[in-house]
């Protein structure tokens, strides 16, 4: 449990348990103080506690209506607008980090979308279903059947992801993109991260999800 400051002085609990375990772990790479862009925002539930623990100036994109909604109903910053077309307006070096949470499969244009976050932001940190998780396969191999995880909850006919990949694919399109990879976790079904030493293989297996943290060239090797 945090806390954290309330008009007049008072401090107020904040509970951590509804936090998601990919939120947790990129409010803890960003730096306090800086310009964040949330790409995908979705209800805000990232912005609002990247400006509760770190003071950032907390700005966001959401395509849905509801999305942007929600947010300005929590006091954020928050315009409708589409990751695929809206981030090419931006200018470079923007915004200090460039957030695409759990947003990355549903996008038209994904290579595109990451290459453009590199050049607005000085980082960039994206999180991601790792479609090559064993329960993926398994479900794939011996039900013949679209897989329904804890990160990929939605039948193949209602869900907006479009461009599944795995750990691996993803490393790769980095390495096409000469982004560096300055920090990376895979974590399990409950959140829990993997061991920083495992061989990529590991991670591409047992890895639920994954959070990169990246910046522009010279691409580091992943193993």
């Amino acid at each position: 449990m945090t806390m954290d400051d309330t008009p007049g002085g008072g401090r107020r609990a904040v509970e951590k348990e509804s936090i998601r375990s990919d939120h947790r772990l990129i409010a803890d790479m960003v730096e306090p103080h800086t310009r964040v862009l949330d790409v995908g925002c979705g209800d805000g539930a990232l912005l609002k506690l990247l400006a509760a623990e770190k003071a950032v100036d907390a700005r966001g994109i959401e395509l849905s209506q509801r999305g942007v909604n929600h947010c300005v109903a929590k006091g954020l910053s928050v315009i409708q607008g589409d990751a695929d077309t809206d981030l090419a307006d931006y200018p470079d070096d923007a915004f200090d980090y460039v957030i695409l949470s759990q947003t990355l499969q549903a996008t038209r244009r994904p290579k595109a979308v990451v290459e453009h976050m590199l050049r607005i932001g000085r980082r960039a940190i994206v999180s991601f279903p790792n479609f090559g998780y064993w329960r993926v396969r398994m479900q794939l191999m011996f039900k013949g059947r679209m897989p329904v995880t804890s990160t990929l909850s939605n039948p193949w006919y209602e869900t907006q992801n479009i461009h599944f990949c795995t750990i691996r694919d993803f490393v790769e399109m980095l390495d096409e993109l000469d982004a560096h990879i300055e920090r990376a976790v895979a974590l399990n079904s409950v959140g829990t991260p993997l061991r920083v030493s495992a061989p990529w293989w590991v991670w591409n297996m047992f890895g639920d999800q994954a959070v990169f943290l990246l910046r522009r060239g010279n691409s580091s090797s992943f193993r």
